[in-house]
């Protein structure tokens, strides 16, 4: 489209030519010919002068700008637009139930829902409007599903497991299976039995290859809008807030009580049984032991205050210094104390 409607459509200041074509977006340092980027962050205002895209959006006019702009209050939240606007959509998704697909008993589907090839849908399933099932996936007896999910290929949701309204479910994804419940019995390990459930909220994306085990008694809850990578494992239990990020590789054991607005960095792990309050951050692998306070952002293992943190790890640049400081300081105190006594200090 023509930079001034992609204007209109964001409501931005037009600065420059606006009858440059816009086709595609990207970064300000890999754009070419046609493509719009932006420039939020001052570390990449040098980018500006050799940037090949058609045409940038940031924040304020720049009177040397060599190409033209849209101005907007918050350029990154602006990029975003763009992206959604010119993102590649989903191939559509035909209405129907593919001959090789599986369905059992007192199954009822929404209007325009899509099931392809090999699936398999168990008794008693509910399936919203347009609700998209890809191929190769497997729901179990009783799953119930909100309109406008889309369930990507090779998915399996366990029986019970209740997805609301536009959830995304990526390839690989397992939720509803068994927790990691035993208990010793002499000798020998005893599985308990996870007769409780996964409920999942709207909005909520899941990534590939992410587990969330059903809770042992009860249920085990994703609050919606929360977002969760790839390679994420959710024990039986735990409940998240609202709208919390989840990063690649996070582990949070069971019963463990996540907040809204929660921020788990990659690699996180979260012992079992303690609570991380509204609004906590968590950075990269970093180990959290014990409950945390809401609003507090932590790091290190196991995890303190962030600033703590930073100083403690700043810190143990020093220790091969500080070793030799001390071990040259222990050698100095024996040869003093093998040092035979002056007259005057045995008066």
């Amino acid at each position: 489209m023509l930079l001034s409607e992609l204007a209109g459509r964001l409501g931005a200041l037009l600065e420059g030519n606006g009858d440059v074509e816009i086709s595609g977006v990207a970064g300000i340092r890999e754009a070419r010919a046609g493509q719009i980027t932006f420039l939020a962050n001052p570390k990449y205002d040098s980018f500006l002068a050799t940037t090949e895209a058609s045409a940038v959006i940031m924040q304020a006019p720049r009177p040397n700008c060599p190409i033209p702009a849209l101005i907007a209050p918050n350029p990154q939240l602006a990029f975003l637009t763009v992206l959604n606007i010119f993102a590649a959509q989903r191939g559509p998704v035909a209405p129907g139930v593919h001959p090789t697909a599986v369905i059992g008993e007192r199954v009822r589907m929404g209007a325009a829902a899509s099931i392809g090839p090999h699936v398999v849908i168990c008794d008693d399933v509910v399936l919203g409007d347009r609700v998209a099932v890809l191929a190769g996936c497997y729901l179990g007896g009783g799953v119930r599903i909100g309109d406008d999910a889309f369930i990507y290929p090779n998915v399996v949701i366990r029986e019970g497991t209740v997805l609301g309204q536009r959830v995304i479910v990526h390839s690989g994804a397992i939720l509803g299976s068994d927790g990691f419940g035993f208990a010793r019995d002499g000798g020998k390990i005893r599985k308990i039995p996870q007769i409780g459930n996964v409920e999942i909220g709207s909005d909520v994306e899941i990534g590939a290859n992410t587990t969330i085990d059903r809770a042992t008694t009860g249920t085990t809850r994703i609050g919606s809008g929360t977002k969760i990578d790839n390679l994420v494992m959710i024990a039986h239990n735990v409940q998240v807030g609202e709208n919390s990020l989840l990063c690649a590789q996070v582990g949070i054991s069971g019963s463990t009580i996540l907040g809204s607005d929660v921020t788990l960095a990659g690699q996180v792990g979260v012992v079992g049984h303690i609570e991380l309050g509204d609004g906590v951050q968590v950075g990269a692998q970093g180990g959290v032991t014990k409950s945390v306070p809401s609003g507090r952002s932590v790091s290190g293992y196991p995890a303190l205050p962030h600033e703590q943190a930073r100083r403690v790890y700043a810190s143990m640049r020093h220790l091969p210094e500080m070793l030799r400081t001390i071990r040259d300081l222990c050698r100095r105190l024996e040869e003093l104390e093998r040092r035979p006594a002056k007259p005057e200090e045995n008066a």
